[in-house]
């Protein structure tokens, strides 16, 4: 294939090293490509007051393709405290930039999938039948709604006229709200359009019958926030009689399903959800495969792909002289990107090595060990992030 140029995206935190590493590992594995690096974060908020400055933005516009690392938020007062004196006074308010990057190009399909390494000591296990142990096979990949919902940014706190005199227009908010001092309120939105609730649940049936997962599980909360996840089950009922018969179409709760992950995690194939229950619902089975540090995830739009794993910044870790922290989630990531772009043999080489290192079990990642994070754990026979990235390599 043609060699592909790569914006790399470290940002904040311990995404520099788990970046550097998952690059070794991409050279190693024989991936061809040039990488180009492109700013975001929190430093680049401080110093210029933009978080997601627009020479990254024409980067991806022009080689489509971004491998990201992590980044640092704060609330909004710790944020404007943290500026350039130069930049204070003038009106800025920080917002993610991940968040940012999604919106700008459209990455409205985040596809999340969590899926047991045999070996790993972190995997979920859960008592059976005489008080055997059993550890249930988890294959699960959530396609959350990446650009809506309670993430689309649509905020106010003391609401203008305009948006004040809407809400008075809703009977409920009368009855719950209209008693309650304007300058009292914030309200956050959480909207959904019938376009990108159609186009997720497209590419999540469409993930299930490629890969043979018998089942799509809507994840919302319809019983309650009627007209959001509403709409998005009764969309989800339409196109599974129409265009996929064959796949069964599940609906939980949001709440029910958390109660439900650690009862039967083995029985869900792909799950589909709005942003925030995406997020959350994510999470949670990402804990039975060991945690976020295994936690891989792909955001899609039709021009322009970034690929992240799904831990923060970790700015606790950051500073450590040797980094401990786990890299496989980046790694992982990584490989998604490469089965985006069509290299399935180089990704196929890398998941093999990755898993074969962890069912190995000679080298584990101080998280692995079930330990503390601490600078000592390397001393305690943690492996280092390079040592991780080093033993794939040596599989490779």
């Amino acid at each position: 294939m043609t060699k592909k140029t790569i914006v790399s995206m470290p940002g904040d935190g311990i995404g520099k090293v788990v970046l550097e590493e998952t690059i070794r590992v991409l050279d190693a594995a024989g991936f061809k490509a040039d990488y180009v690096e492109g700013d975001i974060g929190w430093e680049f908020w401080k110093k210029e007051g933009n978080p997601l400055p627009e020479r990254t933005l024409k980067l991806l516009e022009q080689h489509k393709i971004g491998l990201f690392g992590a980044i640092t938020s704060k609330p909004k007062d710790a944020a404007a405290e943290e500026l350039g004196s130069h930049l204070k006074g003038k009106g800025l308010v920080y917002s993610s930039p991940i968040v940012s990057l999604r919106q700008y190009f459209d990455l409205d399909i985040c596809i999340r999938p969590c899926k047991t390494y045999m070996g790993n000591p972190l995997n979920f296990i859960r008592r059976g039948p005489g008080n055997t142990i059993e550890e249930p096979l988890v294959d699960v990949v959530i396609f959350r709604q990446n650009t809506e919902g309670l993430y689309g940014g649509v905020e106010w706190t003391n609401p203008p006229d305009v948006v004040y005199q809407g809400l008075l227009s809703h009977p409920k908010f009368v009855q719950n709200f209209g008693k309650v001092p304007r300058e009292e309120l914030s309200v956050s939105t959480r909207i959904f359009s019938r376009r990108a609730t159609e186009r997720i649940l497209r590419a999540s049936f469409t993930h299930a019958r490629k890969y043979g997962y018998k089942s799509v599980t809507v994840c919302e909360k319809p019983n309650v926030i009627r007209e959001t996840s509403g709409m998005m089950y009764k969309l989800a009922q339409e196109m599974q009689r129409s265009e996929f018969p064959e796949i069964q179409l599940w609906n939980t709760n949001i709440d029910a399903q958390m109660m439900w992950l650690t009862k039967n995690p083995e029985d869900y194939g792909v799950i589909v959800a709005g942003n925030m229950f995406g997020d959350i619902v994510s999470d949670g089975f990402a804990g039975l495969i060991g945690g976020l540090g295994f936690a891989c995830s792909a955001n899609l739009g039709e021009k322009v792909a970034v690929f992240e794993p799904t831990h923060g910044s970790a700015p606790k870790y950051a500073d450590f002289p040797v980094s401990i922290v786990n890299p496989i989630a980046m790694i992982a990531s990584a490989c998604m990107m490469l089965d985006h772009i069509g290299e399935t043999v180089i990704s196929s080489r890398i998941s093999k090595a990755i898993a074969e290192v962890i069912m190995e079990g000679r080298v584990k990642t101080y998280d692995m060990m079930k330990m503390t994070g601490a600078q000592n754990v390397i001393e305690k026979g943690a492996a280092s992030t390079r040592q991780m990235a080093d033993a794939i390599i040596e599989k490779l």
